[in-house]
């Protein structure tokens, strides 16, 4: 499915399921089968999920719309297009970040906010690693090479389930004769450098903004991009928050974890499914 965005981009979403609305924000590169290994795992909600603009089906608009401003607006516009008023949000890495801008500038669209290991504090390191990748297709020629490669380039992660590196291959690159090609806008790496140039932002209002929202907060224990000091201030500003630690995972949790879906289903209760 696709709808318009305000100027003209066509962006590709899901809507499945019936209840509580949830919408499922992506990381910075992935597309919307992000959450198809936690999908299964849930039920009495509508479960909404979105390419952003420059990513998996969604129309590429250029560097410069590649922002996590037009990416909040892109979302509520998704709601809109859906008539949906209020909905929870459940945001992995990048989309946590969006779901914290709309926590601060359209609270009142927001039931509640998940962040998938992400916070108002990004280390360094982690970006590091990001920036190392961001818009370069891998050197694997396959889905099979890549799956091959990952647990040794993947590290913090353990216990993996049987096939999920084949898996993820498969929904994030295309296999083409000449290799394999992301399955984004190049110029998504243009983007995220220059918002990344220079002093890092202070994002501790963005966090604060969620005040009178049901918070829960996910990390993976080997993380590299949300550290445990940044959670834990993120839970002594929230106490109520809902905080799982997952084991063996680094940046990011499947979400179908027993940890994750512990505080995912708590969570979607106190938001009222």
């Amino acid at each position: 499915m696709f709808f318009t965005a305000n100027d003209g981009a066509r962006l590709a979403y899901l809507d499945e399921g019936a209840g509580l609305p949830v919408l499922c924000l992506t990381g910075l590169t992935r597309n919307m089968g992000d959450f198809d290994y936690l999908a299964p795992h849930l039920s009495g909600v509508r479960l909404i999920r979105m390419d952003y603009r420059g990513r998996g089906r969604s129309d590429h608009t250029g560097a410069a719309t590649y922002t996590v401003p037009q990416e909040g607006k892109d979302a509520l516009a998704l709601l809109d297009h859906l008539g949906i008023e209020r909905a929870a949000v459940l945001g992995t890495s990048r989309g946590g970040l969006i779901g914290m801008l709309l926590a601060a500038v359209a609270h009142d669209r927001l039931l509640g906010l998940c962040l998938n290991d992400v916070g108002p504090v990004i280390e360094r390191s982690g970006l590091e690693r990001i920036f190392d990748y961001v818009g370069r297709n891998p050197a694997a020629r396959t889905h099979a090479a890549l799956a091959e490669r990952l647990p040794q380039a993947m590290t913090g992660f353990a216990n993996v389930p049987e096939g999920r590196w084949l898996a993820d291959a498969q929904r994030h690159y295309d296999e083409t004769p000449d290799g394999l090609r992301i399955r984004y806008d190049p110029a998504l790496r243009e983007a995220f450098l220059s918002a990344f140039d220079g002093a890092a932002p202070d994002l501790w209002p963005l966090w604060d903004a969620t005040a009178g929202l049901p918070v829960a907060l996910i990390r993976g224990a080997n993380s590299d991009l949300l550290s445990p000091e940044v959670a834990a201030e993120m839970v002594r500003r929230r106490p109520d928050t809902i905080l799982a630690a997952v084991p063996d995972r680094a940046h990011v949790p499947w979400l179908d974890e027993p940890e994750s879906l512990a505080a995912i289903n708590a969570w979607l209760d106190r938001c009222g499914r």
